[in-house]
């Protein structure tokens, strides 16, 4: 068996997921890339600019990932997405809350971030609630009524879950040919639907849908190429270095929120290693706080008043509780999870898209029942 530095696998998985995360959270504060900000832009004015962002992003992270899978680089029932249970009510349930907490929090936790960076004081408030609930619902109070309630409803997917492995199961045609098919005609319809409106080939929607998307499919590399060890010296079997799940990772805003919380409180404690998750977070506020330095757009900002600040915890407790149960957030299940054509994943990306839409609607009458 060859020797593997396992440290040193770790520190490049790392180090590319910090340079990585950077570019995202630039990227982000420079174009406004933001889910809850694009649904908001179409129920409010009609506008689909931001919407074309993302969908370019999904686009182009789903072309990248599925390349991979063809290529053989990485399967995708080895991802935190690819299990053998389609978990269809937490991803309705889950992502509704996450959806309309986002609404209340103003962005979800990627967007979180990239306010912090901003120098917005709200958004560390949120940061630190998501990260309390999230925690919370990965192993405390909130968990044991997930695991008792909506986790206990799951349809069996035994060939795996994402498009490729269930079509190759009922047709014959191998997984990875399968995979560059759907992952060319899915995402190439994306991209091709992103890109027939004037506003979807302009500088800063192509900045974002491209640099996002591909900042995604590249994390799906990192996490599951260059850290992937086929047997573990320690243990004998297959690894994902440095990854929180023990599967293969991108970029995801919630439980990674409350794995950099516990890494803070507990750093003394030798078993609280850095991870994609906790790296991830902390590039994203600086990626987002150059871009905001640089561009003199950096802007202290605080709460308005008490039903400010109500709203705004309220919000961060629901994308907590919600992302966990979701099994991730707008970039967490709607673009890493998406690209790899998970079920689960479409269920709950939409499921989140409805409670932002719920949210906007229920801002609105409250707004005209005061007026």
């Amino acid at each position: 068996m060859q020797d593997i530095d396992l440290q040193a696998v770790a520190t490049q998985v790392l180090w590319a997921t910090f340079a990585l995360s950077i570019v995202f959270g630039a990227i982000a504060q420079r174009t406004h890339f933001c889910t809850m900000g694009a649904v908001a832009d179409i129920v409010n004015i009609g506008d689909w600019t931001r919407m074309r962002m993302w969908v370019m992003a999904i686009g182009v992270a789903m072309i990248g990932f599925n390349g991979m899978v063809a290529l053989g680089w990485v399967d995708a029932s080895k991802s935190i997405y690819g299990g053998t249970r389609v978990m269809w009510l937490s991803a309705v349930v889950g992502g509704a809350m996450f959806g309309f907490g986002m609404v209340l929090a103003s962005g979800c936790g990627s967007k979180t971030l990239v306010r912090i960076g901003g120098g917005n004081l709200k958004s560390l408030v949120v940061f630190l609630m998501l990260g309390v609930a999230a925690f919370a619902t990965l192993k405390g109070i909130t968990a044991v009524a997930r695991v008792a309630t909506v986790d206990t409803v799951f349809v069996a997917a035994p060939m795996g879950q994402d498009l490729p492995s269930l079509l190759a199961a009922a047709s014959g045609v191998s997984k990875s040919t399968l995979a560059a098919v759907l992952g060319l005609l899915l995402g190439g319809g994306l991209l091709a639907w992103s890109l027939a409106a004037p506003s979807g080939r302009s500088g800063e929607t192509l900045l974002a849908g491209l640099g996002t998307g591909a900042v995604v499919a590249a994390m799906w590399w990192v996490s599951g190429r260059l850290g992937h060890v086929a047997e573990d010296p320690n243990t004998l079997q297959e690894a994902f270095v440095a990854t929180n799940s023990q599967r293969m990772e991108a970029l995801s805003f919630v439980a990674p929120v409350a794995y950099t919380l516990d890494w803070l409180m507990f750093f003394s404690d030798k078993s609280k290693l850095l991870t994609i998750g906790i790296v991830s977070t902390v590039g994203v506020v600086v990626g987002s706080a150059a871009v905001a330095l640089l561009s003199r757009s950096f802007r202290w900002e605080g709460f308005r008043n008490a039903a400010d600040t109500a709203d705004h915890l309220i919000g961060a407790v629901l994308m907590g509780v919600g992302g966990v149960t979701a099994l991730g957030c707008t970039v967490g299940q709607g673009l890493s999870g998406v690209s790899t054509l998970s079920l689960t994943s479409f269920v709950a990306f939409a499921a989140i898209i409805v409670g932002a839409m719920a949210a906007l609607r229920w801002q609105t009458w409250r707004i005209e029942r005061s007026a």
